[in-house]
C-alpha cells in the first residue's frame, strides 16, 4: 500500500498463461479474511513445480525456498494467479522464479502484485534419489 493506503493497480503479465490460477476460500482465511501465508506458500510450491517438472522431464522434490517476499494481503474472492518461470537448471536442481497476482473487486478490475519467490527443486528418480536433468531441454 503507498502512504495514502491505496493500493497501485497493475496488470497480469503479458503474453504469458498463468501455471496455477485459484479463488482462496474463507477456509483459507483468519479471522479477518485475510489469506493465510502458508497456504499462499503452499500454492506457490504447486506452481513452481509445475515449470520444475516440464524441465526435468520427471518427477521433482522441493529443496529450498531461496526467497520469499509477501507484498500485499491477500483476501477472500481474490482470483489468485500464479506465474512460474525457470530461470536456472543446474546438474540436479532447477531453479524457478513465481510472481503472484491477485485481481480483486471485479467491476473494477483491479490487479496487484502479491508476492514473490524463488524456489529450487531437484529432480528425483522412482527412488527419491537426485538424479541428472536431461541435457536436452
Amino acid at each position: 500500500m503507498s502512504e495514502r493506503g491505496i493500493e497501485h493497480a497493475t496488470t497480469l503479465p503479458q503474453g504469458r498463461e498463468p501455471a496455477l490460477r485459484v479463488i482462496p476460500m474463507p477456509a483459507d482465511a483468519n479471522h479477518t479474511g485475510d489469506i493465510f501465508g502458508g497456504w499462499i506458500m503452499a500454492q506457490v510450491d504447486l506452481a513452481g513445480s509445475i515449470p520444475a517438472v516440464r524441465a526435468a522431464k520427471g518427477r521433482v522434490a522441493t529443496v529450498a525456498v531461496n526467497s520469499f517476499v509477501f507484498k500485499k494481503p491477500v483476501s477472500v474472492g481474490d482470483v489468485v494467479s500464479f506465474y512460474a518461470e525457470v530461470v536456472r537448471v543446474g546438474r540436479t536442481s532447477i531453479t524457478v522464479n513465481v510472481e503472484v497476482y491477485a485481481q480483486r473487486r471485479p467491476d473494477r478490475e483491479e490487479c496487484v502484485k502479491v508476492t514473490e519467490a524463488t524456489l529450487t527443486y531437484v529432480a528425483v528418480d522412482d527412488d527419491r534419489r537426485p538424479r541428472v536433468v536431461s541435457a536436452q531441454q
